[in-house]
Protein backbone atom coordinates (compact mmCIF):
# COMPACT_ATOMS: atom_id res chain seq x y z
CA UNK A 1 0.00 0.00 0.00
CA UNK A 2 1.30 2.90 -0.87
CA UNK A 3 0.64 6.34 1.17
CA UNK A 4 0.93 10.03 0.02
CA UNK A 5 3.84 11.41 1.37
CA UNK A 6 3.46 14.98 -0.63
CA UNK A 7 1.02 15.64 2.36
CA UNK A 8 0.49 19.23 3.44
CA UNK A 9 1.87 20.40 6.67
CA UNK A 10 0.20 22.81 9.11
CA UNK A 11 3.89 22.90 11.05
CA UNK A 12 1.90 21.69 14.09
CA UNK A 13 3.26 19.11 16.04
CA UNK A 14 1.43 16.75 15.46
CA UNK A 15 1.75 17.02 11.48
CA UNK A 16 5.77 16.87 12.62
CA UNK A 17 5.41 13.65 13.56
CA UNK A 18 3.75 12.37 11.06
CA UNK A 19 6.01 13.77 8.22
CA UNK A 20 8.95 12.08 10.29
CA UNK A 21 7.08 8.96 10.05
CA UNK A 22 6.89 9.06 6.65
CA UNK A 23 10.75 10.02 6.37
CA UNK A 24 11.35 7.05 8.65
CA UNK A 25 9.51 4.69 5.75
CA UNK A 26 6.25 4.04 7.98
CA UNK A 27 2.93 4.66 7.05
CA UNK A 28 1.45 6.86 9.27
CA UNK A 29 -1.57 6.51 8.33
CA UNK A 30 -2.01 2.60 9.27
CA UNK A 31 -3.80 1.28 12.90
CA UNK A 32 -0.96 1.22 15.09
CA UNK A 33 0.00 4.18 13.91
CA UNK A 34 -2.81 6.81 13.66
CA UNK A 35 -2.42 8.05 16.96
CA UNK A 36 1.11 8.26 17.39
CA UNK A 37 1.48 11.70 16.21
CA UNK A 38 -1.19 12.61 19.35
CA UNK A 39 0.26 10.64 21.34
CA UNK A 40 3.68 11.82 21.33
CA UNK A 41 2.58 15.46 20.77
CA UNK A 42 1.39 15.15 24.52
CA UNK A 43 4.37 13.21 25.93
CA UNK A 44 6.94 15.46 24.33
CA UNK A 45 4.70 18.93 25.58
CA UNK A 46 5.52 16.73 28.94
CA UNK A 47 8.70 15.58 29.11
CA UNK A 48 9.73 19.22 28.31
CA UNK A 49 7.51 21.03 30.23
CA UNK A 50 10.51 22.56 32.69
CA UNK A 51 10.27 25.16 29.57
CA UNK A 52 7.03 26.23 31.09
CA UNK A 53 7.56 26.13 34.30
CA UNK A 54 8.83 29.10 36.43
CA UNK A 55 10.80 28.33 39.25
CA UNK A 56 9.43 31.31 41.31
CA UNK A 57 6.58 30.56 40.93
CA UNK A 58 7.12 26.79 42.24
CA UNK A 59 9.47 28.09 45.12
CA UNK A 60 6.30 30.57 46.30
CA UNK A 61 5.72 30.05 49.53
CA UNK A 62 7.99 27.75 50.19
CA UNK A 63 10.86 29.64 51.51
CA UNK A 64 11.24 29.91 55.42
CA UNK A 65 13.35 31.95 57.95
CA UNK A 66 14.60 30.03 60.32
CA UNK A 67 17.59 29.51 62.53
CA UNK A 68 19.50 26.59 61.24
CA UNK A 69 23.15 26.28 60.14
CA UNK A 70 23.23 22.68 59.99
CA UNK A 71 23.21 20.70 56.22
CA UNK A 72 20.06 19.60 54.97
CA UNK A 73 20.09 16.84 52.51
CA UNK A 74 17.27 15.00 49.93
CA UNK A 75 18.97 12.14 48.56
CA UNK A 76 17.93 9.39 45.82
CA UNK A 77 15.35 12.12 44.07
CA UNK A 78 14.37 10.01 40.49
CA UNK A 79 14.63 12.13 37.62
CA UNK A 80 14.03 12.17 33.90
CA UNK A 81 15.79 14.21 30.89
CA UNK A 82 15.98 14.10 27.15
CA UNK A 83 20.25 14.43 25.77
CA UNK A 84 19.37 17.52 23.39
CA UNK A 85 22.10 15.88 21.49
CA UNK A 86 20.12 12.52 20.07
CA UNK A 87 16.73 13.84 21.73
CA UNK A 88 17.01 10.30 24.04
CA UNK A 89 16.41 10.06 27.14
CA UNK A 90 19.25 10.30 30.42
CA UNK A 91 17.88 9.01 34.04
CA UNK A 92 19.34 8.63 37.62
CA UNK A 93 19.25 10.38 40.62
CA UNK A 94 20.03 13.23 42.05
CA UNK A 95 21.25 14.09 45.69
CA UNK A 96 21.23 17.80 46.95
CA UNK A 97 22.50 19.23 50.30
CA UNK A 98 22.53 22.75 51.45
CA UNK A 99 23.79 24.52 54.57
CA UNK A 100 21.29 27.60 55.64
CA UNK A 101 22.63 30.91 56.65
CA UNK A 102 18.88 32.50 56.91
CA UNK A 103 16.62 30.74 54.77
CA UNK A 104 15.39 27.29 53.59
CA UNK A 105 13.38 25.62 51.16
CA UNK A 106 10.50 23.38 51.69
CA UNK A 107 11.33 19.59 51.35
CA UNK A 108 8.52 18.59 48.85
CA UNK A 109 9.99 21.57 46.74
CA UNK A 110 12.97 20.56 45.79
CA UNK A 111 12.31 17.48 44.25
CA UNK A 112 10.19 20.00 41.97
CA UNK A 113 13.21 22.19 40.96
CA UNK A 114 14.95 19.12 39.90
CA UNK A 115 12.10 18.39 37.68
CA UNK A 116 11.96 22.11 36.51
CA UNK A 117 15.37 21.18 34.80
CA UNK A 118 15.36 17.68 34.14
CA UNK A 119 12.32 18.15 31.87
CA UNK A 120 13.84 20.21 29.01
CA UNK A 121 16.55 19.34 26.88
CA UNK A 122 19.37 19.07 28.80
CA UNK A 123 23.24 18.08 28.95
CA UNK A 124 23.66 16.36 32.33
CA UNK A 125 26.85 19.11 33.15
CA UNK A 126 24.75 21.83 32.81
CA UNK A 127 21.16 20.56 34.60
CA UNK A 128 23.63 19.56 37.87
CA UNK A 129 24.88 23.46 37.81
CA UNK A 130 21.25 24.88 36.92
CA UNK A 131 19.71 23.12 40.08
CA UNK A 132 22.88 24.11 42.31
CA UNK A 133 23.13 27.85 41.03
CA UNK A 134 19.27 28.32 41.34
CA UNK A 135 19.01 26.64 44.92
CA UNK A 136 21.93 29.26 45.48
CA UNK A 137 20.59 32.49 44.15
CA UNK A 138 17.16 31.82 46.08
CA UNK A 139 18.15 31.35 49.47
CA UNK A 140 21.70 32.22 49.78
CA UNK A 141 22.75 29.90 51.95
CA UNK A 142 26.48 29.21 52.88
CA UNK A 143 26.88 26.51 50.27
CA UNK A 144 24.84 24.00 47.87
CA UNK A 145 26.41 20.45 46.86
CA UNK A 146 24.40 18.68 43.86
CA UNK A 147 25.75 15.11 42.79
CA UNK A 148 23.79 13.53 39.73
CA UNK A 149 24.02 9.84 38.22
CA UNK A 150 22.70 8.87 35.25
CA UNK A 151 21.99 6.14 32.59
CA UNK A 152 22.04 7.53 29.02
CA UNK A 153 20.12 5.79 26.33
CA UNK A 154 22.47 7.68 23.82
CA UNK A 155 24.98 5.52 25.12
CA UNK A 156 23.37 2.63 25.54
CA UNK A 157 21.44 2.26 22.24
CA UNK A 158 23.68 3.39 19.85
CA UNK A 159 26.92 4.87 19.56
CA UNK A 160 29.46 2.69 22.11
CA UNK A 161 26.34 0.76 23.25
CA UNK A 162 27.59 0.39 26.31
CA UNK A 163 24.56 -1.08 28.86
CA UNK A 164 26.27 -0.61 32.09
CA UNK A 165 27.82 2.61 31.71
CA UNK A 166 26.60 6.04 33.54
CA UNK A 167 27.55 9.25 33.97
CA UNK A 168 28.40 11.00 37.45
CA UNK A 169 27.72 14.66 37.44
CA UNK A 170 28.61 17.07 40.50
CA UNK A 171 28.33 20.70 42.01
CA UNK A 172 29.89 22.24 44.63
CA UNK A 173 29.22 25.62 45.95
CA UNK A 174 30.47 27.67 48.94
CA UNK A 175 31.18 25.70 51.96
CA UNK A 176 31.27 22.54 50.10
CA UNK A 177 33.41 23.77 48.00
CA UNK A 178 35.76 25.51 50.40
CA UNK A 179 36.15 22.92 53.22
CA UNK A 180 37.06 19.87 52.51
CA UNK A 181 35.46 18.13 55.61
CA UNK A 182 32.09 19.49 54.75
CA UNK A 183 32.24 17.88 51.07
CA UNK A 184 33.48 14.68 52.91
CA UNK A 185 30.40 14.77 55.45
CA UNK A 186 27.75 15.08 52.21
CA UNK A 187 29.68 12.06 50.47
CA UNK A 188 30.21 9.84 53.17
CA UNK A 189 26.33 9.99 53.94
CA UNK A 190 24.85 9.44 49.96
CA UNK A 191 27.89 7.01 49.19
CA UNK A 192 26.27 4.23 50.50
CA UNK A 193 24.31 3.18 47.53
CA UNK A 194 27.41 4.04 45.20
CA UNK A 195 29.34 0.94 43.71
CA UNK A 196 32.07 0.54 41.41
CA UNK A 197 32.69 3.75 39.71
CA UNK A 198 30.22 6.10 41.50
CA UNK A 199 32.02 5.55 44.69
CA UNK A 200 35.31 6.28 42.92
CA UNK A 201 33.75 9.57 41.53
CA UNK A 202 33.13 10.97 44.66
CA UNK A 203 36.37 10.22 46.43
CA UNK A 204 37.44 11.74 42.78
CA UNK A 205 35.79 14.93 43.39
CA UNK A 206 37.36 15.06 47.10
CA UNK A 207 40.76 14.54 45.34
CA UNK A 208 40.19 17.00 42.79
CA UNK A 209 39.01 20.28 44.86
CA UNK A 210 41.69 19.46 47.48
CA UNK A 211 43.75 19.65 44.74
CA UNK A 212 42.48 23.31 43.93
Amino acid sequence: MKWNSALMYTGGMQDLIRRLLVELGEDPDREGLADTPKRVDKSLRFLTSGYRADVNEVLNGALFTVDYSEMVIVKDIDFFSLCEHHLLPFFGKCHIAYIPSHKVIGLSKIPRLVDVFSRRLQIQERLTNQIAQTIEEKIDPLGVAVVMEATHLCMAMRGVEKQNSFAVTSAMLGAFRNSARTRHEFLELIKHRFTGPTAAHARAIEEDLAGG
